[in-house]
């Protein structure tokens, strides 16, 4: 096959464009080789202030996130990423069509038929077109910071990072059901709510509450859920016919809400749930979302919405065709490489987030797990060195012959832990540690 490919001053051109308008895409990570060494400057930091030098100093992380702690006892978080230099009032005069006005600042269309709408420069940026560090959204706190994916805004509920560029992301909208959730068992933690025992973070109750598999959609919205299917025990599906969802409600009602592999009702909620927030588009709750009041809006389920109710009525019309229990274990339906997994999906509000490539199945089985929790890890700094456990989810090898195909997996499974050894005393005391002293010879 012969393709002709076209490039702008801007980037590549997409194909299917005409005489009169192109679409051209512009990176700025495009020639971006500075993350490696930005990294590993980031490696050798010693506090926060080296961490903070290095990341001013090579500007070249991608797109993520930084959360750091150092001994000193401060937490950090920065949006230190590569970011166009697209200043709000520029996006205001030069995203100027529907298309990009919808889906700013996730996404941008800016008009390149004049050179006012270019990127800019900054004075402090490592190359033009993108933001200095001065711009990043950052907070330094001594009690906590957190990021779920969400913009920088609400690092911490008690101080808003608020005044960077929007292009860097939202503020004041609506949060996802994930970062409230890790905001929720933040401050449950610190006041001693949570049933983990007394007030504060110890290593175990950090790993206790990452992998609770809360369900947080089913902690706001399951006893509307409940009511709602007593209240009504026939309900019509999308398709007119009524069904009768009693049996359904009470193994709704019996359920723990959370998302462990032996939880018997969180395959039928995560059909409903997921199946009436898709129907409903933003409509799904009664109180709308409130940015006085960020982590407790939008809530209370809008069960008066047809959408809703025909969803747990063809989600149960669902389960009895195809033969599926109601009270099916999450183990039998979600898993990766055969074995049972634990979390939920972004939707539902899982901090360990767990998710796969399409819906269930006739056969009751969600497609193979393939996005989610990857590496986890709890850390505890002492005087005596950090104290880490860590999980990698899918394990370390991709060869199904090797033995650490899926021995990680397996400890997921079964919320289990590797035990990282730093100091000598730590690697000493391993009792799988195996000694190999090379000796050189003649050249």
């Amino acid at each position: 096959m012969t393709h002709t490919l076209y490039r702008s001053r801007y980037g590549p051109v997409l194909a299917g464009w005409t005489a009169r308008t192109a679409f051209a895409i512009r990176d700025a990570n495009a020639g971006n080789l500075r993350s490696v060494n930005e990294w590993l400057a980031m490696d050798r930091s010693d506090s926060l202030a080296q961490l903070r030098a290095a990341q001013r100093t090579y500007q070249g992380i991608p797109f993520f996130n930084t959360i750091a702690a150092d001994a000193s006892g401060r937490a950090y978080f920065a949006d230190a990423s590569v970011v166009p230099h697209v200043t709000d009032q520029q996006a205001a005069r030069c995203i100027d069509t529907p298309q990009g006005k919808a889906h700013y600042p996730g996404e941008f269309i800016l008009d390149g038929s004049t050179s006012a709408c270019l990127w800019g420069r900054d004075p402090g940026a490592i190359e033009p077109g993108i933001f200095a560090p001065s711009h990043d959204p950052q907070l330094s706190r001594r009690d906590f910071v957190t990021n779920s994916n969400d913009s920088a805004w609400l690092a911490n509920p008690a101080a808003p990072i608020t005044g960077y560029p929007r292009i860097f992301g939202d503020i004041g909208t609506a949060r996802s059901l994930r970062t409230r959730l890790g905001l929720n068992m933040v401050a449950q933690r610190l006041a001693g709510t949570d049933g983990l025992g007394p007030p504060g973070f110890t290593l175990p109750t950090l790993q206790a509450a990452m992998l609770g598999d809360r369900n947080y959609s089913a902690e706001l919205a399951r006893t509307d859920t409940v009511a709602m299917c007593r209240a009504h025990p026939v309900l019509p599906a999308s398709n007119g016919q009524p069904v009768d969802v009693r049996a359904a409600c009470e193994r709704l009602s019996s359920w723990n809400a959370r998302s462990d592999p032996d939880s018997s009702g969180a395959v039928l909620w995560r059909e409903f749930f997921n199946t009436a927030a898709q129907a409903t588009k933003g409509d799904l709750w009664r109180v709308p979302f409130n940015p006085a009041h960020p982590l407790t809006t939008p809530r209370t389920l809008n069960t008066g919405l047809a959408a809703v109710q025909h969803a747990l009525a063809d989600v149960v019309q669902y389960f009895q065709a195809h033969h599926i229990p109601l009270g099916e274990p999450l183990a039998t339906a979600q898993r990766y490489a055969g074995i049972p997994v634990p979390g939920c999906t972004d939707t539902e509000g899982c901090f360990n987030v767990v998710d796969s490539t399409g819906p269930l199945s006739t056969g009751g089985v969600f497609p193979d797990v393939n996005d989610g929790s990857s590496f986890i890890m709890a850390v505890e700094l002492t005087p005596a060195g950090p104290r880490t456990h860590t999980i990698l989810t899918y394990s370390e090898s991709a060869n199904p012959a090797s033995p650490h195909h899926t021995d990680q997996t397996r400890l997921f499974s079964h919320k289990q832990w590797v035990t990282e050894r730093f100091t000598q005393a730590q690697i000493t005391s391993d009792p799988r540690l195996r000694i190999t002293i090379l000796r050189g010879g003649p050249a």
